[in-house]
Order: C-alpha cells, then sequence, then structure tokens
C-alpha cells in the first residue's frame, strides 16, 4: 500500500434536481481511486466509514491529504487517529496562494 492517500468530495446533480454528494478515495503511488460512495447527507460519522472501508485488514497509508472541509469532524478524525493515520490538512488559503503566484507570473514575463 502507499505511504500516502488523498481523500475529497465532489458533487453530482441528478436528472431530478437532487444533489449527490461523491466520496472519493485516491491512492498516490497508483494515482487511482481505490474507494468511492455516494450520499445525499454525508456526515463526520459516514466519512470516517469510507476510510475505513477503503483500508481494510490494516492496509492503511502512513499519511492522509484531506481540504479542511467541516464534515472532516471530531468523530473522523478520532477514527482516522485509530487507525493510525496521520492527517495532512491543505492550507486554508491555498486558492488565495495559487491566485496570487498566477498574477506574479503574469507581471514578470
Amino acid at each position: 500500500m502507499s505511504d500516502i492517500a488523498a481523500i475529497d468530495f465532489f458533487t453530482v446533480p441528478t436528472a431530478t434536481f437532487r444533489i449527490l454528494h461523491v466520496h472519493v478515495v485516491l491512492q498516490h503511488n497508483r494515482r487511482m481511486a481505490i474507494h468511492y460512495d455516494v450520499t445525499a447527507q454525508p456526515t463526520a460519522s459516514w466519512t470516517a466509514q469510507q476510510v475505513i472501508d477503503a483500508f481494510p485488514d490494516d492496509d492503511a497509508p502512513r499519511f492522509l491529504i484531506r481540504d479542511r472541509d467541516r464534515i472532516y469532524g471530531s468523530p473522523f478524525g478520532d477514527r482516522i487517529a485509530n487507525m493510525g493515520i496521520e492527517e495532512i490538512a491543505t492550507p486554508p488559503t491555498l486558492s488565495l496562494a495559487q491566485r496570487s503566484s498566477g498574477a506574479r507570473d503574469r507581471f514578470d514575463s
């Protein structure tokens, strides 16, 4: 198993205008999705269960990259810690950092 995995959500609108939330777990060494599930109402407990389902039999990565979404609450953090996984949250100002570097690149040329 890879030492690094990443998790994230994306939304999918249905034909009846409902919004579904898709949770995906990516394995970095192979750059592939190893687990996904869909729900209409994601919770921290449900999200934690998805990580447990993605890494059965002590096959958990050493690091788990995630964003700072509120869905990753204390039930999620507790479960991840019990699995021996270290959470790495992306910087809160990542989009600002990307915008400012893009602006700097335009002015440097």
